[in-house]
């Protein structure tokens, strides 16, 4: 005990160390405000969205429901869905950031509105946001590099090194474990302080609060297992902390990048705006097909509706719902395809995260916050259950040619937002706490034979 004060009373005397700490502390604390901030206003979108849409209900149903038309009703009713935001989505935005949250759907052709969303510019999505996540994961190693880099150096440079390696009983790697351990535990204070504060303004779980802090402290211990193996190794401070820097760039931007270069043509997925134009290419030909063609098309697939009364002359709306749901039915392949293809690529990155720490780090992250591509499609899910009910509510009115009338407006179904449950999944970091016990345990075999080095070196 008396040597971590001894040590905490070193720290503060250390402008840079102590510099840097406060500068993490800072970052860390503005990701979360920046990030609950965008939190609140996704929540307050959502809640203005919920009360327009109640509102505009209230305001076509005299309208839509004067002349009995049940097409017209459903053709130009919009219903508004949305993802609210779980209560760790402060730390990590994820693909929230990209993808729609929020979007306005009728009872025509579910995958084109389902893909509208996507005309985002990729290029502004390209930086992200400024998150925790973005701190943990690129600006916490820098700083901890500035923390641990000159562990042996700097007693070089005092003239130091020589009585801390002569001493018995291994003072001198106590001293470097000490150090590194009081500043690593630092680090992890300044980045969990903010994160336990936005987790209970925000109502976190025990459980998700636990596996934030979990996969921080596992990767602020490999990157001091790292930094351990790499000081006592090294003859100077510069050419420390150059090393520890490469490792940086390496880890977190080169190698992920090269890793997803590989994985897009290991497993192409065409963009949803491809899905959405063949699905819109299957509805517009309808126009040019016979109608009773498209309506025994229909009637195959659902045969519940054949014993319907023959098409009139004109424009009927049974026929244009029928091959609206034909141009879904078109493209199921398609969609089914594209959906196994973003899961197969999720499986790949899962397996990736195991091998490269900060990709592991930000799957768990996105995991715990429910921002992930599995989030994402769970909300797809949600719109096209919702919308599957929208259809059954109306074909009966359609294909009976029956009057809809306003208690049938009143009784439209209502959207329920995708369920989340608040856990903490272990394989989403099980591979970082791994990486970081072998970076530990090499940093302490490293700080053991610093002696050695520094007579053969």
């Amino acid at each position: 005990m008396s040597g971590l004060m001894h040590e905490a009373r070193l720290l503060l005397r250390a402008r840079t160390a102590g510099a840097a700490l406060v500068l993490l502390l800072v970052l860390s604390s503005l990701a979360v405000l920046a990030g609950s901030r965008e939190v609140a206003r996704q929540r307050h979108l959502q809640q203005h969205l919920v009360q327009l849409q109640q509102q505009s209900l209230q305001a076509q149903a005299p309208r839509l429901t004067r002349s009995g038309d049940v097409g017209s009703a459903a053709y130009y009713t919009f219903h508004a869905t949305w993802d609210p935001p779980s209560s760790a989505a402060f730390l990590a935005l994820g693909l929230r950031d990209a993808s729609p949250h929020v979007l306005r759907v009728r009872a025509l052709a579910l995958q084109a509105q389902l893909h509208e969303g996507e005309t985002f510019n990729p290029e502004l999505a390209l930086a992200g946001r400024f998150d925790y996540a973005f701190v943990l994961v690129y600006l916490a190693p820098l700083l901890l590099i500035a923390l641990l880099h000159d562990l042996v150096s700097a007693e070089r440079h005092a003239g130091r090194l020589g009585l801390l390696l002569s001493l018995p009983g291994g003072t001198g790697r106590r001293l470097w474990l000490r150090r590194a351990g009081l500043r690593s535990a630092l680090a992890v204070a300044c980045l969990a302080l903010p994160v336990l504060a936005g987790g209970l303004y925000h109502g976190c779980g025990a459980a998700t609060l636990a596996g934030v802090l979990l996969a921080t402290a596992a990767y602020i211990a490999f990157w001091a297992g790292l930094s351990l193996v790499v000081a006592c190794r090294a003859a100077g401070s510069v050419a420390s902390a150059t090393r520890l820097v490469g490792a940086w760039v390496l880890l977190t931007l080169l190698l992920p990048t090269l890793a997803q270069s590989v994985l897009a043509r290991m497993v192409p997925v065409h963009q949803g705006v491809q899905l959405m134009l063949a699905q819109r290419q299957a509805v517009h030909g309808a126009w040019d097909e016979p109608r009773e063609a498209t309506l025994e098309r229909f009637f195959r697939s659902h045969p519940q509706w054949r014993d319907t009364a023959p098409l009139p002359t004109g424009f009927h709306w049974k026929w244009y719902f029928a091959f609206q749901q034909l141009g879904d039915e078109q493209v199921a392949a398609q969609f089914a395809d594209y959906r196994a293809s973003l899961q197969a690529r999720q499986r790949w990155t899962a397996w990736l995260g195991g091998l490269l720490p900060g990709v592991g780090l930000q799957a768990a992250l996105h995991r715990q916050a429910h921002t992930d591509l599995l989030a994402q499609l769970a909300y797809q899910d949600a719109i096209a259950t919702f919308h599957q009910r929208l259809r059954e509510h109306y074909y009966p009115y359609l294909f009976r040619d029956s009057r809809y009338g306003s208690a049938d407006f009143a009784a439209l179904p209502r959207f329920q937002p995708p369920a989340r449950a608040e856990d903490a999944p272990v394989g989403s970091w099980l591979g970082l706490v791994l990486a970081a016990l072998l970076a530990l345990a090499a940093g302490v075999r490293c700080a053991g034979q610093v002696r050695m080095w520094m007579r053969t070196g």
